[in-house]
């Protein structure tokens, strides 16, 4: 899973990478310009599980992060999106656009002025005129295309990219268009920039916490059609933050009024919004977190470890997180019936403990 961080110049959107480098404990290995990282997801009950098997290693769940660059200011004053920002983009999965609320003369805006919601509507009508145009081509092409031969494939694609095209002249990112699973299919090779699943991180400063609600609102009544994500965040102080050890950084966040760092709140938010959630495996080797979306079957997430595991599934050995918990060990989760079997169809729950059996 590829995250794009993207926003306009001096947004903070370095200065928030930097901080999820720092948070996730990939800083050690990362070079002063670097711009894509493999960065670890925060997850207390994986540490738990990990204090009690004691194994030779944990390996937490990842995802990656890219500082996409490309966003530039012409000589007119005016920003310009690029083709490579924009071919950069197509590649991530998801996108978190950095949107810039805090003050700082040293450090100017490209517009001079702050202001969130301009800066989303902006990205957002770029997106839009850029899908616009990959829609129509793309229709021209298949109606030129069908005068010759009406294949398959150009008939399955004409109705989705005219349903495309009305829907997008409405100026609506395609995110918010139903589709159904042919739907889906049909359009799985196009990379169009609004049905991107995105979040909007808005970076305030330390002087202005007491505006958080109020933007947040704000930006949420500005988009009647849906609910933006938004999760607010303080970049700069954050960032200082993750330099400090675990111990002394909870005593500044609970004297600022925060209980999760940006990099738990921003993930978080992707795992909600991408409908994603984590499954254990423990023992003494190592204790390791798998990511998988919600409503995956026993035998598709023994196939996320192997795909043999998948193709010679016999069952899973299952215990609920909470359960082991509480009863301390899987042979106590035994006595106690919270241990069972689950054929291939059983759908995994979130923090499930594993163990598959196969051929």
């Amino acid at each position: 899973m590829q995250i794009g961080l993207i926003g306009l110049q001096n947004s903070g959107k370095t200065v928030l990478f930097k901080t999820l480098l720092n948070s996730s404990g990939s800083a050690a290995q990362g070079k002063a310009d670097q711009t894509r990282t493999v960065v670890k997801v925060p997850d207390q009950r994986l540490n738990k599980l990990t204090s009690i098997f004691n194994p030779k290693k944990q390996v937490n769940a990842t995802l990656e992060i890219d500082d996409v660059a490309g966003l530039q200011v012409g000589d007119d004053g005016k920003i310009r999106i690029t083709s490579d920002f924009l071919n950069k983009v197509k590649n991530c999965d998801a996108l978190l656009h950095v949107v810039r609320q805090f003050e700082n003369d040293a450090v100017p805006h490209p517009e001079n002025s702050i202001d969130p919601l301009r800066d989303i509507n902006f990205l957002e009508t770029e997106f839009l005129f850029s899908d616009m145009a990959m829609i129509e081509n793309r229709l021209e092409k298949i109606k030129k295309d069908m005068l010759k031969s009406k294949t398959d494939q150009l008939q399955r694609e004409l109705p989705v990219f005219t349903k495309l095209q009305e829907h997008v002249n409405k100026e609506l990112p395609i995110r918010l268009l139903s589709l159904d699973e042919n739907e889906k299919r049909t359009l799985s090779g196009y990379q169009f920039l609004t049905l991107k699943p995105m979040i909007r991180g808005i970076n305030f400063d330390e002087n202005s916490k007491d505006k958080v609600g109020s933007m947040v609102k704000q930006i949420e009544d500005s988009f009647p059609e849906h609910k933006p994500t938004i999760v607010p965040f303080f970049a700069q102080f954050e960032f200082e933050l993750s330099s400090l050890s675990k111990e002394e950084a909870e005593v500044f966040m609970q004297d600022f009024g925060i209980t999760d760092s940006a990099l738990d709140r921003i993930l978080g938010s992707f795992y909600n919004m991408l409908g994603l959630q984590s499954f254990f495996t423990v023992g003494e080797d190592e204790c390791r977190a798998w990511t998988i979306t919600k409503g995956m079957t026993a035998q598709e997430s023994a196939g996320v470890i192997h795909t043999d595991f998948y193709n010679k599934f016999i069952r899973a050995e299952v215990v609920g997180y909470e359960d082991f918990i509480n009863h301390g060990s899987i042979a106590k989760c035994k006595d106690a019936g919270a241990w069972r079997l689950e054929g291939k169809e059983y759908i995994v729950k979130d923090g499930d403990i594993l163990n598959i059996r196969h051929n």
